[in-house]
């Protein structure tokens, strides 16, 4: 309730997602949209089909049109993600900050800093000599089990991955939000993490990471560290269900596998396949992941102050 009555008297809203239609802006409060991601998947008005339950393509694009004509300012993480994002939310390109993501700010400053990632492992109870493999896949816009859940089938018998992979490992399971689905626990093998307050975190203390068409790919990215594409459903999510902006064959930073015995030899080979695509995510990263220097936090604070110190003196934050 405390939010409630604060956001419409607010003089800045900070918001990583849509917000509803009821949620009354004031004139005063200027709107900061930091989004979540950058787009793999067809996103906003570029979606010519929507199969998201309570939903049809004509509402959901009314929809995000109406919500993005709120935003002052749009941050963005990389040119690329500039460019879809003026027609994907229909907005004007001096709405939005070219700056990187805030988020990842953490990534650039601690990504070395072991005594940091073994604090983190231990919280978790992860055996500070284990690999850490995360797997973080995306949710399916037609496997809703209301409007706005998602069920998640995980495509891999982990018993046969734990068989397969030596002591050596930890698999943590990270579901999308959306995904109310949740993963029992083989001992100590495999550890649900879908409700860890931060996900920068898991990406430190991850040797590597499997996911599918989810952003989480250009996150880690910064990291330069493996990565294995599991798109088990490949055709249907590009044909069918949302489609891509990039050749997801092509400018990936690491090996697809479409089936688990793929999946499993692609793990067992994991430190092969880091040498294999050390180019490919060098790429990568000058594409996607140049402006995550770990400073985009206060190029952002520099703009929206300069912008708006007249109006914004005194504050209080509220989350």
């Amino acid at each position: 309730m405390k939010w409630f009555l604060a956001m419409p008297r607010a003089k800045a809203w900070m918001i990583n997602t849509r917000t509803p239609d009821w949620l009354y802006k004031s004139p005063r409060t200027t709107y900061l949209q930091t989004w979540h991601g950058t787009p793999l998947k067809k996103i906003g008005l570029d979606i010519s089909n929507v199969k998201m339950l309570g939903t049809n393509t004509q509402n959901y694009q009314d929809g995000f049109k109406k919500e993005s004509q709120r935003w002052d300012y749009l941050v963005s993480p990389n040119p690329y993600s500039t460019s879809i994002f003026q027609h994907a939310f229909h907005v004007s390109r001096d709405k939005i900050l070219e700056t990187g993501y805030p988020r990842n700010d953490k990534l650039s400053h601690k990504r070395n800093d072991t005594e940091y990632i073994n604090g983190i492992k231990t919280r978790l109870n992860i055996p500070l000599d284990k690999k850490v493999i995360m797997y973080a896949p995306t949710w399916r816009d037609d496997e809703a089990i209301r409007e706005g859940s998602y069920q998640f089938n995980v495509n891999f018998d982990i018993e046969d991955l734990r068989q397969a992979l030596d002591d050596d490992y930890v698999i943590l399971l990270r579901m999308h939000y959306l995904v109310v689905t949740r993963i029992d626990e083989h001992d100590d093998f495999v550890k649900d993490v879908s409700d860890y307050e931060d996900i920068s975190d898991l990406y430190l203390i991850s040797d590597a990471l499997v996911t599918d068409y989810s952003s989480v790919m250009f996150d880690f990215g910064v990291l330069k560290r493996p990565q294995i594409f599991y798109a088990y459903d490949l055709d249907k999510y590009g044909d069918e269900l949302r489609g891509f902006y990039m050749d997801y064959k092509k400018e990936l930073p690491g090996p697809i596998v479409e089936n688990q015995t793929a999946l499993i030899d692609a793990l067992k080979q994991i430190d092969e396949t880091a040498n294999e695509y050390i180019e490919a995510r060098t790429v990568f990263y000058q594409k996607f992941c140049s402006l995550e220097d770990g400073h985009a936090s206060q190029r952002i604070a520099k703009r929206f102050l300069s912008d708006n110190l007249k109006t914004i003196k005194n504050y209080k934050l509220i989350s």
